[in-house]
């Protein structure tokens, strides 16, 4: 049976400034979606994908993880408790974003670029569907590291304690994550982008492929322990990435039909 390796959440500390190995799995999430967005563009010339674009374009994701990770956290998982303590809603260090809202958060801002720049949203979200998935891997290592969103009890001969929650055998909940909708989600997207697609296409196949791996991922983790399962067994994460993919099937559909 394995054991988490008990990381120092601190990578890097002089004097009293340290820096976090989550925070420096955001920066790696950031320098990633930059680099494969200009080998991104220069594989699709037609696209007319500039440098300073693709800047611009990781400045408003930014804005809309934070911004709709957290509201998407307050509103999905804790409501009860946010409306009855308003001012902790901006208490980001206390922990607190959900992968859904920082999604939502990420389309507005898509579709706010997009008006900026004359480009149609899903002709937006159609490029950085590639580049999102490896910034959600190094996410989910970022939680290995910290030993957190643990798995479930399990007795599968590769569980591992986490001796900072308890001494019982869990799944490692967060590498189910980092090779689903990171490794494999990314390499899937990837090739399917590297040809010209019907608009709306990518992200149709992003929406299918990260609500589905996210659900098989669900059954490996412990759900919030504030909230449990919720109907028919499933956890929150689960039935919030059920209208990812039936979003995603009726997208394709459309694409399909209106190919030309």
């Amino acid at each position: 049976m394995f054991v988490h390796p008990q990381f120092d959440p601190i990578a890097i500390a002089v004097g009293p400034l340290a820096v976090r190995w989550y925070g420096l799995m955001y920066l790696l999430a950031f320098i990633l979606f930059v680099v494969l967005g200009r080998i991104h563009a220069r594989r699709q010339p037609e696209t007319g994908w500039s440098a300073q674009q693709i800047d611009d374009l990781l400045f408003y994701g930014v804005l809309g993880v934070i911004l709709g990770g957290r509201l998407g956290y307050v509103l999905f998982y804790k409501p009860a408790y946010y409306l009855a303590h308003p001012a902790e809603i901006l208490a980001v260090w206390q922990g607190g974003m959900a992968f859904h809202g920082g999604f939502l958060g990420v389309l507005v801002a898509m579709w706010l670029f997009g008006r900026r720049t004359g480009r149609s949203w899903l002709a937006v979200t159609d490029f950085i569907a590639p580049l999102v998935p490896l910034g959600l891997a190094a996410g989910r290592m970022g939680n290995f590291i910290n030993g957190e969103l643990v798995g479930r009890v399990t007795d599968v001969p590769w569980a591992m304690i986490f001796p900072q929650v308890d001494g019982l055998p869990r799944h490692p909940s967060q590498l189910y994550q980092f090779a689903l909708e990171g490794l494999t989600l990314f390499a899937l997207l990837w090739w399917f982008s590297a040809k010209p697609r019907p608009r709306g296409m990518v992200s149709a196949a992003f929406l299918i492929g990260y609500g589905v791996f996210r659900i098989i991922a669900e059954f490996g983790r412990e759900p919030d322990d504030f909230l449990g399962l919720l109907t028919f067994g499933m956890s929150m994460g689960q039935w919030l990435s059920l209208p990812m993919i039936l979003a995603g099937i009726a997208m394709a559909a459309w694409a399909q039909r209106n190919r030309a």
